[in-house]
């Protein structure tokens, strides 16, 4: 069984102490979960991240983050969803659970008409080469935590500040500028119910 927790707008700082805490304090018999969310304007550096690729970051807090890649974005009408997961459980390598969150993702956009791909080179997920969805991991103690973002209906502006997942000329897109119009909650339900039907066992 997965606990699904939908959080609403959060501090990205608090959330992230709770996943660590969520993540120290598993047992063998503790539950998935998976916690959906929206966060307060905010970049954030994973374990790789080089602080040249932040431009211009004015006012927006920068926090560097124990997740895997480089610097991205996150602001309100972006879909959150952090994976909770312990993957020697369900028998997921670290590469299996980017697949399952890129195709979740992918298989989300198709619904609504969204022709989206994922890249061997850099993990995530593509539209027309521009980016739509991330993904960042950590794992600890055989479990994961961090997740995936998806672009739905935001101020797309500050990624113009940073060199988005380490890469000066890659470009961002959402789903509102794609012209499909949907609430962050539907848009998480439809992902939320891709991810848990590949984690079936």
């Amino acid at each position: 069984m997965v606990v699904i927790r939908n959080l609403g707008l959060q501090d990205y700082k608090i959330t992230w102490q709770d996943m660590q805490r969520f993540t120290q304090g598993r047992k063998t018999e503790t539950a998935d979960e998976l916690w959906i969310m929206e966060h307060f304007p905010v970049y954030t550096l994973g374990l790789n991240g080089k602080r040249e690729h932040l431009l211009n970051t004015g006012s927006i807090p920068v926090i560097n983050s124990d997740r895997g890649g480089q610097v991205t974005y996150h602001g309100p009408g972006q879909l959150v969803i952090y994976t909770l997961l312990d993957i020697k459980r369900l028998n997921l390598g670290i590469r299996q659970l980017v697949t399952v969150l890129e195709q979740a993702m992918i298989y989300t956009l198709a619904q609504y008409g969204i022709l989206a791909e994922s890249r061997a080179d850099a993990p995530g997920v593509y539209v027309n080469d521009k980016k739509i969805g991330s993904i960042g991991l950590r794992i600890k103690k055989n479990c994961s935590y961090h997740g995936l973002s998806l672009n739905n209906d935001m101020d797309l502006r500050p990624f113009d500040h940073i060199n988005t997942c380490g890469y000066s000329d890659l470009k961002v897109t959402q789903m509102a500028d794609l012209g499909v119009t949907i609430s962050t909650d539907q848009l998480a339900n439809s992902v939320i119910q891709a991810i848990t039907t590949a984690l079936k066992p």
